[in-house]
């Protein structure tokens, strides 16, 4: 069974930085998407950026240029490093990825959400 293990969420002050991290562990043999979503009360999910094991990188406009998305496929781990933060990025963020196993064919998985709080 696969599992997807968030951390690095906290309160920081608007201009300030913060890194998430989120480790994959379990039966797999492929990363085929790493991902962040973030989500606020009364609103729907949101992708924040995605990074295909082929493919272009994308982000959400409003955090190009202040987010960025890497992967360490050794440590099957997915980062997000948040820096210039503003008040309005506060949300609960969730990983995702789209992993192949042998058994289960490609399927989606979902971290447990780790809250992020950009207030002075």
């Amino acid at each position: 069974q696969v599992q997807l293990m968030e951390s690095g969420g906290g309160l920081v002050q608007p201009g300030g930085s913060l890194r998430l991290s989120c480790t994959a562990s379990g039966n797999f043999v492929v990363m085929n998407i790493m991902g962040w979503y973030r989500q606020v009360p009364g609103k729907g999910r949101e992708l924040v950026a995605r990074m295909p094991r082929e493919g272009r990188i994308t982000y959400v406009e409003s955090v190009e240029g202040r987010f960025t998305i890497s992967g360490d496929n050794d440590k099957n781990t997915v980062y997000l490093q948040m820096n210039s933060l503003k008040p309005e990025d506060t949300a609960v963020y969730y990983c995702y990825m789209n992993l192949y196993g042998w058994q289960t064919g490609s399927k989606d998985y979902w971290g447990q959400g780790t809250q992020v709080t950009v207030s002075s």
